[in-house]
């Protein structure tokens, strides 16, 4: 066999390996080389998504057995649970009381009251819903439950731990990663709108931007250090 290829041409043998070359070739799959993911995504934004939807507000006011109407703490506590209502919206509000407890005729009373503060802070009277609910028998401070519905900024619910966080061998982010984070975030976003665009834009100051232009015309803009370094 090596005699009959060391008598080939050259031209034949290197014919002969091109042919070789390319039936390998063919053999491949000819896909790239790629990394293989897990299901959990490595970034917390896509793992975690802040996302807008419509969710239920609520705050209970516990109401004492001998109360005579509504407290001032009470009337407080809605007035800032109603700073948030929705005026051009106007979703409907919802007063829940307990029936069957010892505080029954108080939250009852105090039930009235609440209308009345809903009404001054810009719930309209039709929008507003009473209903019940049983108690336990010889409660004495029975709470009543204000609802309502309001479009939130929100994220999944956290603490889900699929895997042990002890293997890092991937060096990835493990599941719950940033999580707690994107909850803190969407609870600190007042306008859920504000994550679809941005708003319109409002009137400017006037004053202010005269100030400000007139400080760049006289170049008045240097940086001047707060700290005294010769004090130390």
């Amino acid at each position: 066999m090596q005699n009959k290829i060391s008598r080939m041409p050259g031209k034949l043998l290197a014919a002969v390996a091109l042919a070789t070359i390319a039936f390998a070739a063919g053999c491949s799959t000819n896909k790239p080389d790629s990394v293989i993911v897990g299901s959990v995504p490595d970034d917390y934004r896509t793992n975690h998504p802040i996302m807008i939807g419509e969710k239920e507000r609520k705050i209970d006011l516990p109401v004492g057995m001998a109360d005579r109407g509504m407290t001032p703490t009470q009337k407080i506590a809605l007035e800032g649970f109603l700073a948030d209502y929705d005026t051009a919206a106007q979703p409907p509000v919802t007063i829940i009381v307990p029936v069957g407890s010892a505080n029954e005729l108080a939250a009852s009373n105090a039930a009235h009251e609440l209308m009345t503060v809903m009404t001054r802070n810009g719930v309209p009277p039709h929008r507003i819903a009473t209903a019940a609910y049983r108690a336990r028998p010889g409660e004495t401070a029975a709470p009543i439950r204000v609802s309502t519905m309001a479009m939130k900024a929100y994220t999944k619910p956290c603490g889900r731990w699929p895997e042990d966080i002890g293997d890092t061998t991937d060096n990835k982010h493990w599941a719950n990663f940033g999580c707690s984070y994107q909850n803190n975030l969407a609870a600190q976003i007042a306008n859920p709108a504000d994550l679809l665009g941005p708003r319109k834009q409002g009137p400017i100051d006037a004053e202010n931007r005269g100030v400000a232009i007139g400080d760049y015309k006289a170049k008045d803009i240097g940086f001047e250090p707060t700290i005294d370094y010769d004090a130390n």
